[in-house]
């Protein structure tokens, strides 16, 4: 069962419809940030028993990895769509349709909470993760993943290709958090204890042109931006920007740093 609260931002119901455009070709996406998730994993060491909640969870695929390790996995998103594909993934898992700055969880519930690459979504990244802090147990980990240096990120090359496509001063794109100690700020001002900061690169792999294109037009709603209209043409931008990306086959490659900081609750 996914659980739907009617008390949502403008921004969250805006950024759940546009994540939630395309799911199944997202959920396939995301199967290739494993590298990350276990990265997180690594050093938080979940345990049998242990309650999990991941903030923005998408389909599932970090749910999935806990809950193999016999966490008790809870998730939310802003994407109802994106849920339905996480239930079939892990229908263990406790799924909320809500809000990460309004979480309607108990003070001390978790013994994990996660984001990853979601908190920067927040209208307020600190009140976010000031509400992370509020529902994990004192001394809980939290992780924190956002974008790393943009000189190691191709994915900023798909972000490039999709900003001619949003509407003048429409305020639908992410406030980019990278510079060196930011994030452990933002943590520290939402009363976090910084543990540990770490980069972890991903790498995705796509066999041909299409599967690369179905990818990035469902990150973010890209497609659902561009509109119906103009998918062809931001088809076209795509396949301009991440040129540098093709292989000698036919296929891509795009290699992605991320910045993971793992902080405790109070």
């Amino acid at each position: 069962m996914i659980h739907s609260l009617t008390e949502m931002s403008p921004s969250a119901r805006l950024w759940g419809s546009l994540w939630g455009d395309r799911p199944r070709d997202w959920a396939g996406n995301e199967e290739q940030q494993r590298p990350v998730y276990e990265a997180a994993l690594e050093r938080t060491g979940v345990r049998p028993g242990d309650r999990v909640l991941d903030i923005g969870c998408g389909t599932g695929v970090f749910l999935r990895l806990c809950a193999d390790r016999g966490a008790e996995v809870t998730g939310l998103d802003a994407a109802e769509n994106l849920l339905t594909v996480a239930r079939g993934r892990v229908p263990e898992a406790e799924l909320v349709h809500g809000d990460m700055e309004a979480l309607p969880f108990a003070d001390d519930a978790f013994d994990l909470v996660s984001g990853f690459t979601s908190f920067f979504f927040a209208d307020d990244m600190v009140a976010a993760l000031r509400e992370a802090g509020r529902v994990a147990r004192p001394g809980a980990f939290v992780v924190i993943e956002v974008f790393g240096a943009p000189e190691r990120c191709d994915l900023e090359l798909v972000k490039s290709a999709i900003t001619p496509f949003r509407p003048r001063g429409e305020d639908g794109e992410e406030v980019r958090y990278w510079r060196p100690g930011m994030v452990e700020e933002l943590a520290a001002a939402a009363g976090l204890g910084v543990a540990e900061a770490t980069a972890c690169t991903t790498t995705y792999e796509y066999g041909d042109e299409e599967h690369m294109l179905r990818a990035m037009l469902s990150a973010g709603g890209a497609a659902a931006v561009a509109g119906p209209e103009r998918e062809d043409e931001l088809r076209a931008a795509l396949v301009r920007e991440l040129a540098r990306c093709r292989r000698p086959d036919g296929g891509y490659t795009l290699a992605n740093e991320w910045e993971i900081v793992i902080a405790r609750a109070a």
